[in-house]
């Protein structure tokens, strides 16, 4: 098992109860050590802003030694002078004064904290990993960090937000994200309102001195706000301790993993970045498959296949049906297909000839996957073809791939804007209906050509079709590819979980 390089090592650590959670990812009030009124950008006016933003309900107590007031409320001069119960602290002062600050966090009775200041195990110094030390021998004693060198929490039904995020999104989902990378959190946080995917909690714990992987699997497996887990994960301190966690969770609900730094370059750069050593890709790949976790490789694999698993019903999809304008698409479809073990097969023949009624003529095939001949086929034409197609019951989903940028030419001719002549509500209306007729799952392709300069008004009116799509429930995807892998991803965990 691959081990994170650790100057601390440390007895096990005690299993935290359900209530220590509760007031970390829900707290009733938050301290931020490090406000200034003299840096309007620092981290910790930046978070006090940052959660302010969010609409977090609770109260919010600036903490600085040197008093004074930023955006109208009192500076407060210490912890102890707080005047209410703290659940949880933000921590953003330098480095030499952590440890110190956490040390009253803890007097005070609060239950966890996130360190954000940097300085610490990733320099690679004695300094460094001292304090760091000394920031874990606190933890021990009863508080719960999070970091340092982190971005912290994010928990949409609390207002938590993760440095810099004070737009993120407020609408709570199924996914818990865990990361020792603060920047890929943020990226996976605003790409998830884009791409629909919802976040019950993230965490990004950086150098992990306290709170890491192991113990937030074991939490995220009974989470019941959660039901997909997805991590990002540079190394880990204690192999035996994840590879339990990861396989109990895994047993219970799907669990993706992205694993930096299984190259020579990538595990240098993680050395550097949170004091982690990579490992071997065969050897974290054989852990994978044999805990039954999801294995990704890189951050759009990730993003997509974390999609999938809480977009789409939890069951595989082994044989689909694929609706679309174009021979090649169907053509490079099979191939992709087959390369991922998803069956594409022929509908039957008086299916065939129903849905050959119903398409325009020449160039439109009825045979999976349908070639529907153009981009322009009306919505309830789609719809019909949809609902003939999933009444074969070798059927279990479906793809509707969308080449919507056509409509650019006729919006040109009309004189009109895009997004009022390409018919994506009704479209995606149509498809919702289809699921709701069927029970059968459809799968939205937007794949666009047109991303230059020329085209903005193509983005902006993709951007509103999958905003529509998943206001209808609809998982959206960019490319074929993406979809027919993420769907594979589903099959794996699925079937392999039955054996």
């Amino acid at each position: 098992m691959p081990e994170t390089r650790s100057s601390n090592a440390r007895k096990p650590k005690r299993r935290r109860a359900a209530a220590d959670y509760e007031r970390i990812f829900h707290p009733r009030a938050i301290a931020i050590l490090g406000v200034s009124t003299e840096d309007g950008f620092g981290f910790g006016a930046g978070m006090f802003r940052a959660i302010s933003a969010m609409g977090f309900e609770g109260g919010i107590y600036p903490v600085n030694p040197r008093g004074g007031a930023f955006d109208g409320r009192e500076i407060y001069r210490s912890v102890e002078e707080l005047p209410d119960p703290v659940d949880f602290a933000v921590i953003a002062v330098a480095a030499r004064h952590v440890p110190a600050a956490l040390e009253a966090c803890l007097k005070k009775g609060i239950a966890g904290a996130e360190i954000l200041s940097s300085g610490f195990s990733e320099l690679g110094t004695d300094e460094g990993r001292r304090l760091e030390n000394e920031i874990s021998r606190i933890a021990d004693r009863g508080i719960c960090v999070v970091g340092p060198n982190c971005f912290g929490i994010y928990c949409p039904k609390s207002g938590l937000t993760l440095l810099p995020g004070p737009d993120l999104s407020r609408e709570t989902g199924p996914v818990g994200f865990v990361a020792q990378s603060g920047g890929i959190s943020i990226d996976f946080a605003h790409a998830g309102k884009w791409m629909g995917v919802k976040f019950s909690k993230m965490v990004s714990f950086g150098n992990g001195a306290d709170l890491r992987e192991a113990e937030l699997l074991h939490y995220f497996a009974d989470d019941p706000e959660t039901q997909v887990v997805s991590l990002y994960i540079e190394g880990i301190k204690d192999g035996d301790a994840f590879f339990r966690e990861l396989a109990k969770t895994a047993a219970k609900k799907p669990v993706i993993v992205l694993k930096g730094g299984l190259s020579r370059a990538g595990a240098r750069s993680v050395a550097s970045h949170t004091a982690s050593m990579g490992g071997s890709r065969e050897i974290w790949s054989s852990i994978l498959k044999q805990a039954r976790a999801v294995e990704v490789h890189d951050t759009e694999e990730l993003a997509q296949t974390t999609l999938a698993f809480a977009g789409l019903p939890g069951r595989a999809f082994r044989n689909i049906s694929i609706v679309g304008g174009g021979g090649a698409i169907g053509v490079t479809a099979c191939d992709t297909a087959e390369s991922y073990g998803i069956e594409i097969p022929p509908l039957s023949a008086d299916l065939r000839t129903r849905i050959e009624g119903m398409l325009p003529r020449p160039g439109s095939s009825a045979t999976n996957p349908i070639d529907v001949a153009n981009p322009f086929v009306a919505p309830a034409i789609l719809k019909e073809v949809l609902l003939a197609a999933a009444a074969d019951p070798q059927i279990d989903l479906q793809i509707l791939v969308s080449l919507l940028f056509h409509y650019k030419t006729i919006a040109r001719f009309m004189g009109r804007p895009i997004a009022e002549v390409t018919p994506f509500r009704e479209l995606a209306t149509a498809v919702r209906d289809v699921v709701e007729q069927t029970g059968k799952p459809v799968v939205a392709v937007l794949s666009s050509a047109r991303r230059d300069a020329d085209s903005l008004d193509v983005i902006e009116m993709t951007a509103l079709a999958r905003q529509e799509y998943l206001r209808c429930g609809i998982p959206v995807f960019d490319e074929l590819h993406d979809a027919l892998r993420a769907v594979s991803h589903m099959n794996d965990y699925y079937e392999g979980r039955i054996k």
